[in-house]
């Protein structure tokens, strides 16, 4: 006889969408928006309708997200959630593999992101981002997002490929729209290989990064270097476990996303917030004039974290506006999230945003205020699970501190060469289909110093 736990209880039914696409235009439209409204009407576990018509629930507040994120019973995957909305695309990247095949390939993929191997990539870094702010100009309405989508791409190409040295400008643009593309693809509703969809184009990207990664396989595999292609072609696990070229590639082709896209959004929403609080961008620029006084104009990773003001202002702009503003899941098996019964079989959506801008966890959580992190308050530890724009548990980003030294690294520069000017009441007009970005190319009035 089945015991029944009469504190457990079930789902209750999705509030109604539209035909087939659910609520996603809803999320598209303002997630934020969408996650109070989920909270208000049914707390942290509440049930959704997305694209497909299977069954969803969203996962909201820090309680609900670190049950997910810790997966203490195995019950929730990455691959599955993941496949859905983009595998044809990013599939067999690390952030698709679970369990047994994940502890896998992690252990042999953190020998790429050691502190010793992060010291390695800094120095391109810095060549990379002073290559790409030489064709910066001054002026008004300067679209920063996009100028900033070129230059993170050109720093993984010149830390990722050591420089890709056989690439011309035109095929490094060629890539930056297949990474577009391969997004996008996410917001599809069609999810076939059909022309004049997003897929197709989708499809169309994944082949141009493929083409592109694979025609430097056999160099770096005949001659160790120390870019990063380089070390995920020889590298091996404490028991001797090795990438296959597929490995390498599909690895590949999800880290050079994930570094680029995610920090041109950060870079992009930092500009926004410096450029409307000149005190804090006053305060960024004498730390970052300081250390090149000290040190010239390459500094080392330790230099990079002793950036304390950028290092504040990246955080709250990575807590306001988060580049990965949700994280999915699938269940693999029967769970219980606080009380609440999840089948088998179901999406979940894990709004970690939405922890961000609680007003239990933050003061005032709507305002710009980088001091909530430093040393005094620290309001970041009011739970565990307060702030993770990077995820967590298992699946943590294993690229956290490399993205910490890229923004760093570029917001170093762009302090001693120009200053930037954004109106006070400027609001990002964001387009939510897929990963976050400003529609209007996030325009800053601009002057080089």
């Amino acid at each position: 006889m089945t015991t029944v736990d009469p504190t457990v209880r079930d789902l209750p039914a999705p509030p109604k969408g539209l035909p087939i696409i659910g609520r996603s235009l809803e999320y598209a439209r303002d997630p934020v928006a969408l996650f109070h409204k989920q909270w208000e009407a049914y707390g942290p576990v509440s049930p959704m309708s997305m694209v497909g018509g299977d069954p969803w629930v969203m996962l909201l507040g820090p309680d609900a997200c670190e049950q997910a994120m810790r997966n203490a019973d195995k019950a929730f995957a990455n691959g599955p959630a993941w496949t859905f909305l983009v595998g044809p695309f990013f599939g067999r990247g690390l952030m698709f593999l679970d369990f047994e095949e994940h502890h896998l390939h992690r252990r042999i993929m953190q020998q790429a992101f050691t502190r010793d191997r992060l010291e390695g990539y800094v120095a391109p870094m810095h060549s990379a981002v002073s290559a790409g702010l030489s064709h910066w100009q001054d002026g008004d309405g300067f679209q920063a997002y996009w100028a900033l989508k070129d230059l993170t791409l050109g720093i993984a190409t010149e830390t990722f490929m050591g420089g890709a040295e056989h690439t011309s400008s035109e095929e490094m643009d060629r890539v930056n729209q297949a990474f577009i593309a391969c997004v996008q693809a996410a917001a599809s509703i069609v999810r076939h290989d059909v022309p004049f969809t997003r897929w197709h184009r989708g499809m169309k990207g994944r082949r141009v990064l493929e083409e592109f990664v694979r025609g430097y396989l056999p160099a770096r595999r005949a001659n160790a270097s120390d870019d990063l292609l380089s070390v995920l072609c020889h590298i091996e696990s404490d028991t001797g476990e090795r990438f296959s070229d597929d490995d390498v590639v599909n690895h590949m082709i999800f880290l050079m996303m994930a570094a680029h896209d995610t920090s041109t959004y950060t870079l992009s929403v930092m500009l926004e917030k410096l450029g409307q609080h000149p005190e804090w961008q006053g305060r960024c620029r004498a730390e970052a004039l300081a250390l090149a006084e000290r040190v010239g104009n390459t500094p080392s990773l330790a230099d990079l974290d002793g950036l304390e003001s950028i290092d504040l202002v990246m955080k709250e702009c990575l807590r306001m506006r988060p580049p990965v503003p949700v994280v999915l899941r699938k269940t693999v098996k029967d769970t219980v999230v606080l009380d609440t019964r999840i089948p088998a079989g179901t999406y979940c959506t894990v709004g970690l945003q939405y922890s961000h801008l609680m007003p239990e966890l933050w003061t005032s959580p709507e305002s710009f205020d980088p001091e909530r992190f430093n040393a005094e308050r620290r309001e970041d530890r009011s739970h565990r699970y307060a702030w993770e724009p990077f995820g967590g548990g298992v699946h943590k980003c294993l690229g956290m501190f490399f993205a910490g030294a890229e923004v760093k690294a570029f917001m170093q520069r762009f302090l001693l060469d120009f200053e930037w000017h954004v109106d006070p009441s400027y609001v990002a007009p964001l387009n939510n289909h897929s990963l976050p970005f400003p529609k209007d190319g996030q325009p800053i009035d601009l002057r080089r110093r």
